[in-house]
């Protein structure tokens, strides 16, 4: 028995010999095609890799929220830091059709702190296509010493840092990226230079305290404050806010904002408490809206313009890739202040001062002088000297229509419900000249355009003037500013303390108050307040009235001229004329052509008014001349003297006007030249002739001399003498012969 279980056992033995013969024999062979093994791990790492890869998802949504990869991973020892070369980081969004990228050479990645950071350079590139190549340059952000946050997966770093995107280039001083929220904020120190797309389209400069771009909405805010450069044009506020469409500027809205527009020999500057502007699809600016305390200064090389009010909106017009000013519109408490220049050679004209709830201005092609100004409702325009001959002049009405000329001066002006304030000037005031105001539905002036002074001004529908105590009214009124004459049409008046004057048009100097009316002429004229200055040809204390087809007054009304058909008169005594001529200071009085004065007298005493007829002289003749100073009023041509029972013609005849105290209104009558007397008596007619007569209407005495002077009653007898004197109320003759020449009487015999 013990043989063969001997030899089994000695075939175990072999077997396991075998096979450790075997397995030695494959572990050297093993041993002899294994690779090398890898080099301990330092003693301050954990765990180190190669291609390493690190992917987090959404736990409910299986979605990829960051993609890792580097091209050597380290882990620290006891600590749960990371250290990537080469890292690349990828955000996918929320639709998986973009991603962003973050590269960085050098990281370390805190995995308990889910903090990624960089010290050196960091390159984070924004909105990549996930599949295909990007359709527009992207925006890529480059900077050092980032810290990226990989539960919030926000980017923020506070060094120095670059960026480009579609358009242009920039930097900042730190910056922060969300790309849940798809924001990306530079710090401070922010300068971008934007190159909208377009041909000509011109470079824009962004400089802000701060930036904060929205890339969802395409907006970027630049708090605390904001500049935007582009050539000439600035615009800068508090907290700018910047809206993009297709990586354009479309809108800017800033705040206590300000901005400059420099075109070529133009200067335009503006401000508001807020400001908005819009531009075009090339980011060029098309409207601005400056809204609450806004203001608008140009500067031409002729002149100033400021405009003002609660808002103000600016229009432009892009032309040659330029933005040209094309409409100012003012809303709200709006001003227009236009103040010339001094210019060499010329007088500076007034200054001009436009106020109206609502304005609109529109420029001449090229955006550099005004072209005209438009109001609604209520509106003033204020016209300031700046000369000392020139008048403040003030015109207040409704939608004003303002057309300029060159260098832009006023050249003509319309408004509705006008009312117009002149005040005098310096050498005017000295003189005590008053101020002057008008008033009518609609106005019409037009200006020098070489001085923008008021050269002509139209005011119609119920026109309305006063200075001091003078007042005109008319349906249309027309100034002449330079000889400062106005001239009254249709249903003309005027009047001030000395009288009133109508006519169918009136022409009056407002610095003398001369003036010219014509066609259907009125006037009257008052008394002198002393009785002693007044004419007594007519009467002393009644208004003068007249009728006329034409008047001219100067000297302050003291001397008037009328013609045409001439009626004039006072109380019941009256003057009719082709041409009448009045010397108040003078006291004097010429009538010319179809002269007829017709005088009427009663007795002063009132017990003889009960008993006495008023008498009536008419007398008529081509021509009457009176002087106050002897009451003497001369007729001449060929006179006609008609009174109750006398009858007088002559070729003159001299009538002395009796004191304003007597009874009778003329005191006599001379007359000279072919003289004949026709009385009628209580015994008939008497006829009287001579050369020379003297008419006395106290006790109606007639003494006649000269040429065979002869009286002849209606029976036929004639007396002739060198002199005779008649008495009509008792028809009693004295006569006075010739040595030479004895008294003939001759009767003539009427047969039966």
């Amino acid at each position: 028995m013990r043989g063969p279980r001997w030899l089994l056992l000695l075939a175990i033995a072999a077997i396991l010999g075998g096979i450790v013969f075997t397995y030695r024999a494959q572990k050297r062979s093993a041993a002899a095609h294994a690779p090398a093994r890898p080099k301990d791990l330092p003693d301050d790492l954990h765990s180190s890799a190669q291609l390493w890869h690190w992917v987090e998802t959404d736990a409910k949504t299986g979605h990829v929220r960051a993609d890792i990869t580097a091209e050597d991973f380290r882990e620290v020892k006891d600590s749960s830091r990371v250290d990537l070369k080469g890292m690349k980081l990828r955000l996918p969004g929320k639709k998986d059709d973009t991603y962003d990228l973050i590269n960085a050479a050098n990281a370390q990645f805190y995995k308990s702190e889910h903090r990624l950071y960089s010290e050196g350079d960091v390159e984070i590139t924004l909105n990549l296509p996930t599949a295909g190549a990007p359709q527009r340059a992207p925006v890529v952000i480059h900077s050092a010493g980032v810290t990226f946050n990989t539960e919030t997966y926000r980017a923020e770093t506070d060094s120095p840092s670059t960026f480009t995107f579609q358009n242009g280039s920039g930097k900042a001083t730190g910056a922060y990226y969300d790309p849940t929220a798809h924001e990306l904020r530079m710090k401070q120190d922010v300068e971008i230079h934007y190159q909208p797309q377009g041909p000509g389209a011109r470079p824009m400069t962004i400089e802000a305290g701060g930036l904060v771009f929205h890339e969802n909405n395409q907006t970027i805010e630049l708090p605390p404050w904001g500049k935007l450069t582009r050539e000439g044009t600035v615009v800068e506020g508090d907290a700018p806010l910047i809206q993009l469409q297709n990586h354009q500027i479309r809108n800017v809205h800033a705040f206590h904002a300000r901005g400059t527009e420099d075109n070529d020999s133009r200067q335009i500057s503006y401000s508001a408490t807020e400001l908005f502007m819009d531009c075009n699809d090339h980011g060029q600016v098309e409207h601005i809206a400056a809204v609450d305390n806004a203001r608008l200064v140009s500067n031409a090389p002729t002149s100033q313009t400021t405009v003002t009010g609660d808002r103000v909106d600016l229009n432009f017009e892009v032309r040659d890739n330029r933005s040209i000013l094309l409409r100012v519109a003012a809303a709200g408490h709006g001003v227009v202040i236009s103040k010339p220049l001094p210019a060499p050679a010329s007088d500076p004209g007034d200054t001009h001062v436009l106020s109206a709830d609502k304005l609109e201005m529109t420029m001449r092609p090229g955006g550099k002088e005004l072209d005209r100004i438009v109001t609604r409702g209520p509106s003033s325009l204020e016209f300031v000297p700046n000369t000392a001959a020139a008048h403040h002049r003030v015109l207040r009405g409704k939608d004003f229509l303002i057309a300029y000329g060159q260098d832009n001066r006023i050249d003509t002006f319309r408004a509705t419900d006008a009312h117009t304030a002149t005040d005098p000037n310096g050498e005017e005031r000295k003189r005590k000249r008053a101020q002057s105001v008008t008033s009518s539905r609609e106005i019409n002036a037009r200006f020098d355009p070489k001085t923008s002074h008021l050269v002509a001004m139209e005011q119609s529908g119920g026109f309305a003037y006063a200075e001091g105590d003078r007042q005109a009214r008319a349906a249309k009124a027309t100034l002449d500013s330079d000889q400062n004459v106005m001239v009254l049409d249709g249903a003309a008046r005027m009047w001030d303390s000395t009288g009133a004057t109508s006519a169918d048009r009136i022409r009056m100097n407002q610095t003398s108050g001369d003036f010219t009316a014509e066609g259907n002429v009125n006037s009257s004229r008052m008394p002198e307040p002393d009785a002693k200055k007044n004419s007594q040809i007519l009467a002393t204390d009644e208004p003068l009235q007249a009728q006329a087809r034409r008047m001219v007054s100067t000297n302050k009304s003291r001397n008037m001229h009328y013609e045409g058909g001439v009626v004039m008169w006072q109380g019941a005594n009256r003057i009719t004329a082709d041409t009448v001529d009045v010397d108040r200071e003078k006291r004097s009085f010429i009538a010319d052509r179809n002269v007829v004065s017709s005088l009427w007298e009663e007795p002063k005493d009132e017990e003889k008014k009960k008993t006495a007829a008023p008498v009536l002289t008419v007398v008529r003749a081509p021509r009457l001349v009176y002087t106050d100073a002897d009451r003497l009023a001369v007729y001449t041509g060929g006179v006609d003297m008609s009174r109750p029972g006398m009858h007088i013609t002559s070729r003159e005849l001299h009538a002395v006007l009796a004191d304003s105290s007597a009874d009778s209104r003329l005191e006599k009558a001379v007359a000279d030249g072919g003289v004949k007397i026709v009385a009628d008596t209580v015994n008939g007619r008497r006829i009287a002739t001579a050369e020379h007569s003297e008419y006395y209407t106290g006790d109606a005495k007639v003494i006649l001399t000269g040429g065979k002077p002869r009286l002849v009653d209606e029976a036929g007898h004639s007396t002739e003498g060198e002199k005779l004197t008649y008495f009509s109320n008792d028809d009693r003759l004295s006569i006075d012969g010739a040595p030479n020449r004895p008294v003939q009487t001759f009767i003539t015999r009427h047969r039966k």
